[in-house]
C-alpha cells in the first residue's frame, strides 16, 4: 500500500498544483477522490487486506487522502482570488463620463416616495422612529392591544398564522412596535412607527400586504386637542395645502377609547378628485386615545399617563396624493407603471424645497 501511495502521490500533487482553471482542478477532485477515483478505489481495496495489515494502511491512506483534498482546497482559493483579481480589472468604472439622461435612470417607487414624504413630516414635528418585527408574538400583535384570544376584533384582522406555532403571526399592524416602545422606554414617548402589515384582503383598495405608519403620544397631559392638532398639520403639509378639513367620527378600535375614524374633506366632480373643505368626505385613517389597558399592559399607570394614537395607510395615502386608482398596481412590477407614477432617484423630501417636487421641478 505504501508503494502505491508513493507512486500516486507525487502524480495528483502535480496536476493540482498545475491546474490553471476551476473547472481542470475540479476534474483532478473527481478523479482522485470522486466515487470511481484513484484514491477512492485504494480505500476499496482495503478489504482484501489481512487484518494485521489493514490498520496501518489505513491510516496511511487517511493522511494521503487528507494531504490532497488540503491541496486541492488551498489551489482552489488561489484560483478564486486570481479570478476575482481578473474581474475586478476588467469591470472598471470611469468616473469620469456623464451620467445617463434622466430617461434612462430608474425610480422611487411612490410607496418608497410617500413614505419618506410621511416620516419627513413626522420628523420635523419631533417624532422619533420605531421598528418592530414583522412575524410578532400574540400578545405584542393582540392581547397587550386589549384583544384576548376571544375577542371577536380578531376576526376584523383577517390574520395569517405561521404553520405550526399559532403564536406567531405575520403582523397585522405595526402597533406591536408601540407596545415594544412602551415596554422599554418611559414616558414622554413621541414616535413613529412605518412598516409592513398582511392581512388576508385582495381588492382595489385592499392587498394582503400593506404599508402602514403607526403613531403614538405618551405623557402626563396628552388629550384629543393635541392629536386633533397633529393630523391636521400633518394633513397640510402632506397634501401641500391649507384647505384641509377633518371630520372625527366616533367609532370602535380594541386598543383605543375613545376611538374615531377621521374623514378628509374632499370633492370629485367632472372625473377630478380634489381635496378641499366644505364638500364631500372619504374615510381616511383611525385613531383616538390609548385605552388604559394598553397602557397597563405594556407596563405604565394609566393614573399617571395617557396618550393617543393613529394609524395611516402609505398605499391609500399614495393614491388619494398622486390620483392612482388601483392598489393591485403597486404590486404588478410594470416598468411603464413605475415610470408613469414613479420618482426620479434624487428627489428627496424635504420640508423647505417641497414633497413632491421632482428634480426637474414637475410636480
Amino acid at each position: 500500500m505504501q508503494q502505491k501511495i508513493n507512486e500516486l502521490k507525487p502524480l495528483l500533487l502535480q496536476g493540482i498544483e498545475q491546474a490553471n482553471t476551476l473547472s481542470a482542478l475540479d476534474e483532478i477532485r473527481v478523479q482522485a477522490l470522486g466515487k470511481n477515483g484513484r484514491i477512492t478505489a485504494l480505500m476499496k481495496d482495503l478489504g482484501a487486506l489481512p487484518i494485521e495489515e489493514k490498520k496501518a494502511a489505513g491510516q496511511l491512506l487517511n493522511v494521503f487522502k487528507t494531504d490532497v483534498a488540503g491541496a486541492i482546497e488551498s489551489k482552489k482559493a488561489a484560483l478564486e482570488a486570481a479570478e476575482l483579481n481578473a474581474k475586478l480589472a476588467s469591470e472598471t468604472v470611469d468616473v469620469t463620463l456623464p451620467v445617463r439622461p434622466d430617461t434612462n435612470a430608474g425610480h422611487i417607487h411612490p410607496v418608497s416616495q410617500v413614505m419618506e414624504e410621511m416620516l419627513t413630516i413626522f420628523a420635523q414635528m419631533g417624532f422619533d422612529l420605531a421598528e418592530g418585527p414583522d412575524i410578532e408574538d400574540d400578545w405584542h400583535n393582540f392581547e397587550a392591544l386589549n384583544i384576548p384570544k376571544d375577542h371577536a376584533a380578531r376576526q376584523m384582522q383577517a390574520t395569517f398564522f405561521m404553520d405550526g406555532d399559532l403564536d406567531k403571526v405575520l403582523r397585522t399592524h405595526t402597533s406591536g412596535v408601540q407596545i415594544r416602545t412602551m415596554e422599554n422606554k418611559k414616558p414622554p414617548i413621541k414616535i413613529v412607527a412605518p412598516g409592513r402589515g398582511y392581512r388576508r384582503d385582495y381588492d382595489m383598495t385592499h392587498t394582503p400586504m400593506f404599508h402602514q405608519i403607526e403613531g403614538l403620544v405618551v405623557d402626563t397631559h396628552t388629550n384629543l386637542a393635541n392629536l386633533k392638532t397633529v393630523l391636521v398639520e400633518f394633513m397640510k403639509l402632506f397634501f401641500e395645502t391649507d384647505d384641509i378639513a377633518l371630520r372625527f367620527r366616533p367609532s370602535y378600535f380594541p386598543f383605543t377609547e375613545p376611538s374615531y375614524e377621521a374623514d378628509l374633506g374632499c370633492e370629485r366632480k367632472n372625473g377630478e378628485f380634489k381635496i378641499k373643505s366644505g364638500a364631500g368626505w372619504m374615510e381616511l385613517l383611525g385613531c383616538g386615545m390609548v385605552h388604559p389597558n394598553v397602557l397597563k399592559n405594556a407596563g405604565l399607570d394609566p393614573d399617571v399617563y395617557q396618550g393617543f394614537a393613529f394609524g395611516c395607510g402609505v398605499d391609500r395615502f399614495a393614491m388619494l396624493k398622486y390620483g392612482i386608482p388601483d392598489l393591485r398596481s403597486f404590486f404588478d412590477a410594470d416598468m411603464r407603471w413605475i415610470k408613469h407614477y414613479g420618482f426620479l432617484p434624487n428627489d428627496v423630501p424635504t420640508i423647505t424645497s417641497g414633497l413632491s417636487f421632482n428634480a426637474g421641478g414637475k410636480k
